[in-house]
């Protein structure tokens, strides 16, 4: 269990670091549309060679054959759009670390409403009031921030 915090923790470190890298990208290409292109086409070239190294199985028109094309296809990626386009807009006007706040800060505000209501398929969990203090005393930090 402790491997799967400190994993969470390196993977959120590598949200500063990317928007910062391609916050760059975008006053270099001077669009943050263009920006958040290249870094998902580099993204998918990764993803793509990843794939055919361990799951070359799922090349094949026999792997697709029980599986029905639903919005889950698409919805994740024009989220991720969201959240790299959000960060290279907010990055050059905020900075690194008022962005990373805010953005977690919604995560967390999303992730607890995604509990509570027990949506997309999550366990349901109760909505406590000690979970209302995190979110307000979370709130209160941004606007220290």
């Amino acid at each position: 269990m402790l491997f799967l915090f400190v994993l969470g923790i390196i993977a959120g470190m590598m949200v500063p670091i990317q928007t910062s890298i391609n916050s760059r990208l975008g006053r270099f290409t001077e669009s943050s549309f263009y920006a958040s292109t290249i870094s998902f086409f580099v993204g998918t070239l990764f993803l793509l060679i990843l794939n055919i190294i361990f799951n070359i199985q799922m090349f094949s028109s026999s792997f697709y054959a029980g599986h029905s094309i639903d919005y889950h296809w698409w919805v994740g990626g024009l989220l991720g759009v969201c959240f790299l386009t959000g960060n290279l807009l907010l990055l050059p006007r905020l900075g690194a670390a008022l962005t990373v706040v805010m953005t977690v800060a919604g995560q967390i505000i999303m992730g607890v409403i995604i509990d509570t209501l027990g949506l997309l398929g999550a366990n349901q969990t109760s909505f406590t009031f000690l979970k209302g203090v995190g979110i307000i005393v979370l709130l209160f930090g941004i606007l220290l921030m």
